[in-house]
């Protein structure tokens, strides 16, 4: 297993302060009515995005649910290009048609960014199967909520996985609710790890508020998927600090809860370790705060001034006309 260096912990902490500040400056954009539509922000969960991009290779797969922005933004997509696609600008990621729910990136083998409730599962498992067939040793990573745990598409795709030995990492990044509804409340199996032993799939429930376990469990699983083992589910054990989605008014959890999780801050607590094993200095943090807000001051003004899509773009990226583009590349 490699070693976790010094780089990686600078490299974890710019990348979780960076996807922490555009979220926070979306949201401040969207309450000016600058984007519009549903906006989910990944606050709180940066460690799972980081952990997981140091522990695999740039050419494997990426597909997850709504709440995108991190994962995209961690997997390649710039920050010009997620702001464009926020404010619906032909620059986006997807040429402003996608929105904040439909991230997207062939260059990056990013796929989504999907807003229906469980659907990437089977996706994920698709494009690992199409590596597979290829004989490409690429791993997919397939993200979903822990409300699609309860999806019936997932026991389908479990069990046809470890079946055919699929090269994918299914993981559900359990930050507590299913929108506003508590895990406990809506299945007896509270620790949802445990869904992948009814199909012998190796499984571990992980500490996705500390980068280092996410990167570990990650990396096992990746190892596992390229020897030809087959499929691995890890839950992310996680937190959002903020609502499911801008209009949410979190009347189902308490203050005192948010606060409690807050105290396990991911930017905090590698800051911390970045510190104590001097890492860095206190300047060499400071510059790398300065380089993360120019950053995002410079990737709203690029959106505030590129242009809408043209009406010629309404009809098109809607139909392909080459047969099944994965297996021909």
């Amino acid at each position: 297993m490699a070693k976790i260096t010094k780089q990686t912990y600078l490299y974890w902490y710019e990348l979780m302060l960076l996807l922490r500040r555009f979220e926070e400056r979306a949201g401040m954009l969207y309450g000016e009515q600058k984007i519009r539509g549903f906006c989910h922000l990944y606050i709180g969960q940066e460690a799972v995005a980081a952990g997981t991009m140091s522990a695999l290779r740039a050419d494997d797969r990426m597909i997850t649910a709504y709440r995108d922005h991190g994962l995209g933004i961690a997997k390649g997509i710039t920050c010009n290009e997620a702001m464009a696609e926020l404010f619906g600008k032909a620059t986006g990621c997807t040429k402003g048609k996608g929105g904040s729910m439909h991230f997207f990136s062939k260059e990056h083998s990013f796929f989504g960014g999907h807003g229906i409730v469980g659907a990437q599962i089977g996706l994920g498992a698709g494009i690992a199967f199409a590596d597979q067939y290829n004989g490409k040793d690429n791993v997919t990573i397939c993200y979903f909520g822990d409300g699609a745990a309860r999806q019936g598409i997932l026991h389908e795709v479990f069990n046809m996985a470890m079946t055919w030995k699929l090269p994918v990492i299914f993981v559900c990044e359990n930050n507590g609710y299913a929108m506003g509804t508590s895990v406990g409340r809506t299945s007896n199996v509270t620790k949802i790890s445990t869904l992948g032993e009814a199909y012998d799939m190796p499984s571990e429930s992980v500490d996705a508020m500390k980068c280092e376990p996410v990167h570990d469990a990650v990396e096992r699983a990746a190892e596992r998927a390229r020897k030809g083992e087959g499929p691995t589910f890890l839950e992310m054990c996680t937190y959002r600090y903020k609502g499911h989605s801008m209009s949410d008014p979190q009347k189902y959890r308490t203050k005192d809860e948010v606060e409690s999780y807050k105290k396990l801050d991911p930017i905090e607590t590698t800051l911390d370790t970045i510190l104590k094993k001097k890492y860095a200095t206190q300047k060499e943090v400071n510059e790398i705060i300065a380089r993360v807000e120019k950053e995002i001051d410079d990737c709203v003004t690029f959106a505030e001034n590129s242009p809408y899509p043209h009406d010629s773009e309404l009809y098109k990226d809607i139909y392909v006309q080459e047969d099944y583009p994965f297996l021909t590349e």
